[in-house]
């Protein structure tokens, strides 16, 4: 019996209950987490903004140590450090076959699996394919990555949502070049990546906007040159910090229709709109026909940072040992299981980076 964090209806707290594992069957790997990340993601499954089948473990973004496996399983073996990866490609789709594995049709198949089981019986499913807010988790093989060489494996566990996310946001979404000015809306914990990813890129001026101030030191130690408190002139705010022009490339990572629309805004003319936020169906954006047609904006979403984790995690990996990316700069606070319903209140209140689970 292992503890974890439970969500049993949708609307509910998180209840840090006693679970039952299944040993690891073929093609399958157990896992003893050493961190876990809070992400806003966990947030919206939930409150409902994001389905998932309840009951469930949540969790989703994770490093920790291989302690056993089925049959079948070749890439890792007992003892190996891992990182669990959330939205797996299953190789075979139309979008992984043309390259788009992050937008794999089979990606949160395992959802709707059964996980593991309650102490009252009751069968539970796996947030987000890992369930990761627990002592240790079964996930299928294809769920973990080697957890690169060099890098703390507490840290390493942002690497499976918070990093990837705002790191493709920029090289892979964007695609920012030297040189070009970036505007990030948020300053939680893929926020504070994205801008890392920024300063990677040569941008600059590089912008970060939040509605709360207490986020400037976070943001400037991350690669704002500037921070601007969100209010309702702040895309005229970043129209003067970039030549009167707005920014080449704003990101967008609330999920917010607000925050969306006026990322929009401080875009320039023939500039790129990314979207990396989840937000509600409820969360209505406008345009009007002429204003597209006139400022010839490109704006697109981002599932994951559009990235293939196994080839992008080298790459970090290396920023990382080079001293160019720091993961612990996204940390602002280190809980324990029973600290996740403070962290999502502090998400919710627009509160500080990343919180991590320790175990």
């Amino acid at each position: 019996m292992i503890r974890a964090a439970v969500l049993t209806a949708v609307g509910s707290p998180l209840e840090i209950t006693g679970i039952e594992l299944p040993e690891p069957g073929p093609g399958r790997v157990k896992v003893r987490l050493a961190a876990a990340g809070v992400c806003h993601s966990d947030l919206s499954l939930s409150n409902g903004t994001m389905k998932v089948p309840v009951p469930a473990v949540l969790g989703h973004e994770g490093a920790g140590t291989v302690v056993a496996v089925g049959e079948g399983v070749a890439h890792v073996a007992v003892g190996d450090h891992v990182v669990l990866n959330w939205a797996p490609s299953c190789g075979a789709c139309h979008h992984c076959s043309i390259g788009e594995v992050w937008l794999c049709a089979d990606a949160l198949k395992g959802s709707a699996a059964v996980h593991a089981v309650a102490e009252d019986g009751t069968t539970l499913h796996p947030g987000l394919n890992v369930g990761a807010f627990a002592q240790e988790t079964v996930v299928p093989a294809n769920c973990v990555l080697p957890a690169p060489d060099g890098v703390p494996l507490t840290e390493a566990a942002l690497l499976g949502c918070a990093v990837l996310t705002g790191w493709g946001a920029i090289h892979h979404s964007a695609r920012v070049r030297h040189g070009e000015s970036v505007v990030v809306f948020g300053v939680g914990g893929v926020g504070l990546a994205t801008l890392q990813a920024a300063r990677i890129a040569g941008a600059g001026p590089i912008v970060a906007v939040d509605v709360s101030p207490e986020k400037e030191e976070l943001a400037r130690a991350a690669g704002a040159t500037d921070y601007l408190v969100a209010s309702d002139t702040t895309a005229r705010e970043v129209r003067k910090l970039t030549g009167s022009q707005g920014a080449d490339v704003a990101v967008e990572c609330v999920g917010r229709a607000v925050t969306i629309r006026t990322a929009w805004d401080s875009t320039r003319r023939g500039g790129r709109t990314t979207v990396v936020g989840i937000g509600g169906k409820d969360q209505q954006v406008t345009f009007h026909a002429l204003e597209i047609f006139h400022w010839g904006r490109t704006l697109s979403g981002c599932v994951y940072g559009n990235s293939n984790p196994a080839e992008d995690l080298p790459v970090l990996a290396e920023h990382i040992r080079a001293g160019r990316f720091d993961l612990s700069t996204l940390v602002t606070e280190r809980i324990t299981l029973d600290g996740i319903p403070g962290a999502f209140a502090n998400m919710v209140a627009g509160k500080g980076g990343r919180a991590l689970v320790v175990f």
